[in-house]
C-alpha cells in the first residue's frame, strides 16, 4: 500500500519577492482595469489632497479678514466651500471606480488561479494524493484563495492609494513649511523602525496560522469521513485530545498573530497625536514669530494626521500581504508539482474488422478497440487490444526504501481470469497499481499486447481498463449518471443494462425515484452493498478489453455474491481479468491463482493445483472452510 499522509509543518516561504511577482502575473490580463484603477486612486488621493489646501486660501483669505468685522460679505467663502464640496465628490468618485474595478480584477483573477489548480490537480500523480489529507489540499481552495482575494480586492489598493498620499501629502507639507516637514519626518523615522520591527513578528505568526489552519482542516474532515470508525471504537475523547492540540496551536498562532499586529494601531495612533501636538506647538510659535500664517498651520495640521494615516495603513497591509503571501507559495506549490509523466504514444482507437481480416480505424464504438502504434516513417500500424498482460521481473518501492514487490513475473493470456491471494501488505493492490500507471516500476517492465506500457498514452491504457474498488466512491447526482460515470456517452439503455448485468436494476427500481434518484455524501443513503453494485455496474457500462476487481464483492452478502457472480461471468467473457479477493470462494473458477507474501510469488496454479501442493493456499482455504 502507499505511505499514508504526512504532516506538513510550517516552512517560511523560500522566495517572498517572487512569489510577489507571480502573483502579479495573473493580474496582467486586467492592463486596461487596472489602469483605470490607478486612475481612480489618483484622483481619489488627489482630491483629498486638494481639499485639505483649500483650508489655506479660506482661512486666511475669508475668515483671518473677518475678524473684528460687523458684517462679513459670505458670498466668496460659500464659493470656496461649494468647490471644496465639489473636489471631495469628485474624490468619492474615484474611490468607487477602483475599489469596484479591483473588486472585478481580484475575482476574474482568483476564477482563473482556482480553475488552473482543479485542472492542474486532475494530472497529478496518486503519489501526491497519498503524502496529503483532502482538508489539507480543500485548504488551498478555501484559505489560501481567500486570504490572496483580501490582499487583492482590499491590501492592494490601500497600499497604492496610502503610497499616493504619501507623496502628495509630503509634497504640499514641504510647500506650506519646510521647518514643520522636518519636524515630521523625525516621527516618521520613529514609526518606520516601529513598523518594521512589529511586521516582522507578527508576519511570522500570520505564515505560521495559515499552515495551523490547513493542518486543523484536514483533520476535520479526515475524522468527518472516519465518524463511524471514531464511534465504533469509542475513541471520541482520544480525537477531541488530538483536535484540542492543533485547534490550540491555531488559537496560539493566531492570536499570536493578531497581537502583534493589533499593536500597531495603538502606537501608530499616539505616536500621531504627539506628531500633531508637536506640529501645533511648533506652527504656533512660527506663526507668532510673523514666519508663518494660520491657514498654512491649519492646512498642515490636517496633513500630518493624512500623512500618519496611510503610514499606519501600510503597516497594517504588510500583515495581509504577509498572508496573503504565505497562502499564495502554497497554491503555487501545488501548481509546481510536476504531473504525471506520459511519454506514450501509443494510443487506443476504435476499429473496424476488414473483409480480409484486417482492422481499420473508425470513429464509431464497434465493440472491437485497437492499440494505434506510430512507425518511424510517419505512418502506423493497427494492434488488436485482446488484453495480453505481462509482468516481467517487476520489482517495486513506494518509498524506494521499503520493497513492496520483488521481481514478480507473470502473465494473463486474453480471457483468462487471474486471481491475488495473500494477507495484507502482500502486494496484490500494488500490482494492480502499476498496471494502471498510477505508479512506474522501479525495475522489470509491464507488457501489454506486446507493448511495454510506458509507451502506451496513460488515458488510453486506462481507458482499457475497468477497476472496481473496495472503497466505492459514489459522486453527488442521480444513480444513471454514477453509473453513466464509466462511458458518458452510453444511453439510457446500455445504463440499465449494465445494472442488470451487476444485479442492481431491482434495487435501483425500488428507490423513491429509480434511476433518477440523486446520492449525495458518497451514496451515504444506500447500504454498503448497493454501493458495491452501483461500482459494479459502472465498471460494466464501460466494457472494457480487461476488468479489475479489488475485492469488489466484499461489502456484499454470499447470496448477492453469487447472483453478480453470474451476472459478471457474462461481463468477463472473452477479457482478462484481474481479482484481488480475501474471500477465496471467489477466485476458486480462475484461470491462475497468485498467492503472495511480502511481495513475492510464493505458489501460483489453478485452485485444484494448488490444494494439491497443500502449501500457504491450502492452509488458508482450508481454515475458510472450517470457518464456513
Amino acid at each position: 500500500m502507499p505511505p499514508g499522509p504526512q504532516k506538513h509543518g510550517f516552512r517560511k516561504p523560500k522566495n517572498a519577492k517572487r512569489t510577489f511577482l507571480r502573483v502579479f502575473s495573473y493580474v496582467r490580463a486586467h492592463k486596461f482595469k487596472l489602469l483605470l484603477v490607478l486612475v481612480g486612486i489618483i484622483v481619489n488621493a488627489g482630491a483629498n489632497i486638494a481639499g485639505t489646501y483649500m483650508l489655506k486660501p479660506i482661512i486666511d483669505d475669508y475668515i483671518v479678514p473677518w475678524i473684528g468685522s460687523a458684517k462679513p460679505d459670505l458670498s466668496g467663502l460659500i464659493g470656496q466651500l461649494s468647490l471644496m464640496l465639489m473636489i471631495y465628490s469628485l474624490g468619492i468618485i474615484g474611490s468607487f471606480l477602483y475599489s469596484r474595478l479591483m473588486i472585478s480584477v481580484s475575482t476574474g483573477m482568483l476564477l482563473q488561479l482556482r480553475k488552473e489548480l482543479f485542472t492542474h490537480m486532475q494530472h497529478l500523480p496518486i503519489r501526491y494524493f497519498d503524502s496529503r489529507t483532502h482538508g489539507e489540499i480543500m485548504s488551498t481552495y478555501t484559505n489560501d484563495i481567500d486570504a490572496m482575494r483580501e490582499m487583492l480586492s482590499q491590501g492592494i489598493p490601500s497600499f497604492v492609494s496610502s503610497v499616493v498620499t504619501i507623496i502628495g501629502t509630503f509634497s504640499m507639507m514641504v510647500v506650506l513649511s519646510p521647518m514643520l516637514t522636518l519636524l515630521s519626518l523625525v516621527m516618521l523615522g520613529a514609526m518606520f523602525f516601529i513598523t518594521k520591527t512589529i511586521a516582522g513578528k507578527s508576519g511570522k505568526y500570520f505564515k505560521a496560522r495559515q499552515s495551523s489552519l490547513s493542518r486543523v482542516n484536514g483533520y476535520v474532515e479526515e475524522m468527518i469521513e472516519g465518524q463511524k470508525v471514531v464511534k465504533v471504537f469509542c475513541h471520541e475523547d482520544a480525537v477531541n485530545g488530538t483536535f484540542d492540540a492543533l485547534n490550540a496551536e491555531l488559537m496560539h498562532n493566531t492570536s499570536t498573530a493578531n497581537t502583534w499586529a493589533n499593536l500597531m494601531g495603538p502606537i501608530m495612533n499616539n505616536l500621531g497625536h504627539v506628531t500633531y501636538a508637536l506640529t501645533a506647538a511648533a506652527g504656533g510659535l512660527l506663526a507668532v514669530g510673523g514666519y508663518t500664517g494660520i491657514g498654512s498651520i491649519g492646512a498642515f495640521l490636517q496633513y500630518t494626521r493624512k500623512f500618519n494615516q496611510p503610514i499606519s495603513q501600510l503597516s497594517q497591509q504588510m500583515n495581509n500581504v504577509m498572508s496573503a503571501l504565505a497562502g499564495a507559495e502554497r497554491i503555487f506549490d501545488l501548481l509546481d508539482t510536476p504531473a504525471e509523466v506520459d511519454e506514450g504514444d501509443v494510443t487506443m482507437v476504435n476499429a473496424l474488422r476488414c473483409a480480409d481480416g484486417s482492422l481499420a480505424e473508425c470513429e464509431a464504438r464497434t465493440g472491437i478497440w485497437a492499440w494505434k502504434i506510430p512507425e518511424e516513417n510517419g505512418g502506423f500500424t493497427l494492434r488488436e487490444v485482446k488484453g495480453d498482460v505481462r509482468l516481467r521481473d517487476v520489482t517495486f518501492s513506494y518509498d524506494g526504501e521499503k520493497t513492496v514487490l520483488k521481481n514478480i513475473s507473470l502473465y494473463a493470456h486474453p480471457g483468462q481470469k487471474i486471481a491475488f491471494v495473500g494477507s495484507t501488505g502482500a502486494g496484490k493492490t500494488t500490482i494492480t497499481n502499476l498496471i494502471n500507471r498510477f505508479y512506474d516500476v522501479q525495475q522489470g517492465e509491464i507488457i501489454y499486447d506486446g507493448i511495454p506500457i510506458r509507451h502506451i498514452k496513460k488515458d488510453s491504457l486506462r481507458a482499457s481498463l475497468a477497476m472496481v474498488l473496495q472503497d466505492t466512491h459514489l459522486f453527488t447526482g442521480t444513480v444513471r449518471e454514477n453509473i453513466r460515470y464509466g462511458r458518458l456517452d452510453a444511453t439510457d439503455a446500455e445504463v440499465e443494462a449494465a445494472a442488470k448485468l451487476a444485479n442492481a436494476h431491482f434495487f435501483i427500481t425500488h428507490l423513491p425515484q429509480g434511476y433518477d434518484t440523486v446520492l449525495t455524501a458518497d451514496g451515504a443513503n444506500l447500504s454498503q452493498g448497493q454501493r458495491q453494485l452501483l461500482a459494479i455496474a459502472r465498471a460494466a457500462v464501460a466494457d472494457p478489453p480487461v476488468l479489475i476487481l479489488d475485492e469488489a464483492t466484499s461489502s456484499i452478502d454470499t447470496r448477492t455474491e453469487a447472483l453478480i457472480e453470474r451476472g459478471m461471468d457474462e461481463l468477463m467473457k472473452d477479457r482478462t481479468v484481474f481479482v484481488i479477493a480475501h474471500r477465496l470462494s471467489t477466485v476458486r473458477n480462475s484461470n491462475a491463482i497468485m498467492v503472495l507474501e511480502q511481495g513475492e510469488i510464493i505458489e501460483r496454479g489453478d485452485h485444484d493445483d494448488l490444494i494439491t501442493q497443500q502449501g500457504k493456499y491450502y492452509q488458508l482455504y482450508m481454515g475458510m472452510f472450517e470457518l464456513s
